[in-house]
């Protein structure tokens, strides 16, 4: 199960946000500054952070700064008292993935912490194969197998290859227009009509495709089925 950092100053908010996450099924290790974090980083492998701003010795835009330095690119939630858009600005100018402004729900905390760890999953699987069609990550283009042996190559805007790559990675699968959104534009990302002018961009980009097509659920969401071939 992904371990979680929760790195926070203040005791009963640390033991708070601890308790809501391993309820919720994560491990948890804990910290209560930015130094203490960069040890336990140091020995532990950590798959997401959690983390106050304002905190003794090094405060989080500091240690957030060095790791993205380092070339660490763990998923972080920062969840502060600091609400200016300047804060904001500049906490996602040195690596946050998603900022939330004290007082909190510590509910919708764990659907961010999930939402960020489904989209760190989605960039560490970098290809995934539906018949004689790749999806390429880090490239963002889709190779499709023709039936004469060439190979037709397709770029991608990076929204609508995340978005495809999302749902060819499990294909049958169905995402609700909520996870879709969240995981591929983030929880504050774009509106809800963005979700459809890019699918709807897709299935012209790919209504010939032999090996795949993008089905909707309707009112909920969307999945990625394998044709059936004859």
């Amino acid at each position: 199960m992904p371990t979680v950092l929760v790195v926070e100053d203040d005791e009963q908010l640390r033991d708070l946000f601890a308790d809501v996450l391993a309820d919720n099924g994560y491990t948890v290790r804990t910290a209560d500054d930015g130094v203490g974090a960069l040890d336990a980083l140091s020995r532990t492998n950590i798959d997401l952070i959690v983390c106050d701003v304002m905190m003794p010795r090094m405060d989080g835009f500091t240690m957030i700064g060095l790791l993205r330095q380092m070339g660490d690119v763990t998923p972080i939630l920062v969840i502060t008292a600091r609400s200016g858009m300047a804060d904001k600005k500049l906490g996602f100018q040195k690596g946050v993935d998603d900022y939330m402004v004290k007082p909190i729900n510590v509910n919708e905390m764990v659907w961010r912490v999930d939402a960020l760890l489904r989209r760190s999953r989605i960039g560490v699987q970098h290809r995934t194969r539906i018949g004689g069609t790749e999806f390429d990550a880090d490239t963002l283009g889709v190779r499709v197998e023709r039936a004469d042996g060439g190979v037709d190559e397709i770029q991608l805007p990076l929204k609508e290859f995340q978005l495809l790559f999302k749902l060819a990675a499990s294909p049958n699968r169905f995402f609700t227009r909520r996870q879709i959104m969240e995981d591929v534009w983030g929880s504050d990302g774009a509106a809800t009509h963005t979700l459809d002018v890019h699918i709807s961009r897709l299935r012209e980009q790919f209504r010939d495709n032999p090996d795949f097509e993008i089905v909707t659920i309707r009112g909920l969401g969307y999945k990625v089925v394998q044709r059936a071939h004859a």
